[in-house]
């Protein structure tokens, strides 16, 4: 479960940004060819999150699709399959561009400092 690592690291960019404060939600972008199920991911960011400032914290995670361009009949199109085929001619030997970005987009915060005894490292 790759998601854990991935959530260690934006719970640690979050609790940076947070500096003592509570976090009630975050949203995350991630790209198709990191191939994230969304149910893992949030298992993992609670993991991750438990005993922090952003341990109550709801994620929305956001799956951003990449491009598949067909070698064989040229088609163009997106996906958030890691595994594509070209839609048009089902050809498998497709260029797969974008769809690798993980961007922390946006973290609230709630009106009263978190009593946390974690702090981070």
């Amino acid at each position: 479960m790759h998601e854990i690592g991935m959530c260690e690291g934006l719970v640690e960019l979050i609790e940076r940004r947070a500096a003592g404060r509570r976090v009630t939600s975050a949203r995350v972008r991630v790209g198709a060819r990191h191939a994230v199920v969304d149910d893992a991911f949030g298992q993992a960011f609670t993991l991750a999150a438990a005993g922090g400032t952003a341990q109550d914290a709801v994620v929305e995670l956001i799956i951003t699709p990449m491009t598949v361009g067909c070698r064989a009949c040229g088609c163009r199109t997106e996906s958030v399959d890691p595994l594509a085929a070209c839609p048009l001619c089902g050809d498998e030997g497709v260029d797969l561009t974008g769809g690798d970005e993980l961007v922390l987009e946006s973290v609230t915060f709630g009106e009263e400092a978190a009593d946390v005894s974690r702090h981070p490292g």
